[in-house]
């Protein structure tokens, strides 16, 4: 029996504090950070990637893959996760009828040049500057939280492809570069350009799709030869798989869960959480 625990233990990870992270164990973290990242999607709407992001920096690192593209890997495997979560999010808003179609194609072209754009540099980074960078992005959005500010719908603007082009390319870089939807970008677009806040809400769901199919074969190809096994490129497939799957399961869930509980605090608390992790990040790379 000590044997057989010793090699189940010692299949697929390296050490990390003096703990390993075997083949079973590490699925079953796969899971719970899908169940987590779904719920608070629907808890709160906040994008997947805010979680995805660094607990498959954590968990990559317990399986002991090469430290020099585990930030790399991180971000495509999330932006590939985010696909599914995408396309159910963005059905469930178009059969309520919220989504603004001619917006989000209007979007579309800047926002999946600027994720590849954000794939490319990110090839540029070390990983230790990625997740400075993706720190930094983590404490923008928590301070944001704990502000609590709700933005308010502007005048109705029309500014046609002059801006939706430049702005869409702006959001896809930034979110092809720390693997998130855009949301945290999208929605104070939108609203600005006098969308209430549930339509922009619907409409920034549809645009994190073109954002992470873009994201997710920019990386597929600049990580060409450089993933670990199972990997194409910069995109894990057994996390992609196992996350994926679970956060769409539990993100009706977790909009179940929006009605009954106090969103506001909860999200205060996350703001906090995200800023713990933020300065974390950040700490440990600029050492």
């Amino acid at each position: 029996m000590t044997n057989y625990l010793g090699f189940c233990l010692c299949r697929g990870g390296n050490f990390f504090g003096g703990f390993q992270v075997g083949l079973e164990l590490h699925h079953v973290l796969y899971v719970l950070l899908g169940a987590l990242a779904g719920v608070l999607a629907g808890l709160m709407g906040i994008g997947g990637g805010l979680v995805i992001v660094p607990g498959l920096l954590l968990l990559f690192h317990l399986q002991g893959f090469d430290a020099t593209f585990l930030s790399h890997l991180a971000i495509g495997s999330s932006l590939a996760i985010i696909v599914p979560v995408a396309i159910a999010s963005m059905w469930a808003h178009h059969r309520r009828g919220a989504v603004d179609w001619p917006v989000v194609f209007s979007l579309a072209p800047g926002l999946m040049l600027g994720a590849l754009a954000g794939a490319w540099l990110a090839s540029r980074f070390s990983t230790d500057l990625l997740k400075i960078l993706f720190g930094s992005f983590l404490l923008i959005v928590a301070c944001q939280m704990l502000i609590g500010s709700v933005p308010k719908a502007g005048k109705r603007r029309s500014v046609g492809a002059r801006l939706f082009f430049p702005v869409g390319a702006a959001i896809g870089t930034v979110s092809g570069l720390v693997g998130i939807g855009g949301g945290t970008m999208t929605v104070p677009f939108l609203v600005w350009q006098g969308k209430s806040l549930p339509l922009a809400v619907a409409t920034s769901a549809a645009c994190g799709l073109p954002i992470a199919i873009a994201g997710t074969l920019g990386f597929m190809l600049i990580g060409e030869g450089a993933g670990v096994g199972l990997s194409t490129g910069f995109v894990y497939w057994p996390a992609v798989i196992v996350v994926g799957a679970f956060a769409v399961l539990t993100a009706p869930f977790g909009a179940r869960l929006a009605h009954g509980l106090p969103v506001s605090q909860l999200k205060k608390g996350f703001a906090l959480l995200l800023l713990g992790v933020g300065l974390r990040l950040i700490c440990i790379s600029l050492r």
